[in-house]
């Protein structure tokens, strides 16, 4: 059986800068946890794309939205938006974009190991 741990996002193991957001990564329990904030105007085809080098976001993300709204549009045109208290389950092959004027914070349990690596 695994030990106990606990951490906090208020001091990350990683923090990884991007424009108009960063993502906080948390690594416990042999696996990885991110909050990402993306700021108003934030885009994944603009402001992610350069550093992860594939036309579409190739990371698996099972999050739950904190605050703020995120707009997801996957490779076949299929479009979500998801808000505060929303569970989102997006395979590889999306693009995503902050939704109206408020930051978008994003808990990921499932994307953060690799997402904006440089």
């Amino acid at each position: 059986m695994a030990a106990a741990e606990h951490k906090s996002m208020g001091a990350p193991d990683e923090v990884r800068k991007f424009n108009n957001g960063q993502m906080e990564v948390v690594k416990i329990g042999g696996g990885t946890v991110g909050r990402a904030t993306f700021q108003p105007g934030w885009r994944w085809s603009n402001d992610v794309k350069p550093i992860a080098g594939t036309d579409l976001c190739q990371a698996p993300h099972f999050g739950y939205v904190v605050s703020g709204r995120l707009g997801t549009r996957m490779a076949d045109g299929k479009e979500f938006e998801a808000g505060p208290g929303d569970v989102i389950l997006v395979p590889p092959g999306h693009d995503g974009w902050v939704v109206g004027n408020e930051p978008c914070v994003l808990l990921d349990w499932n994307g953060a190991t690799n997402y904006a690596k440089r």
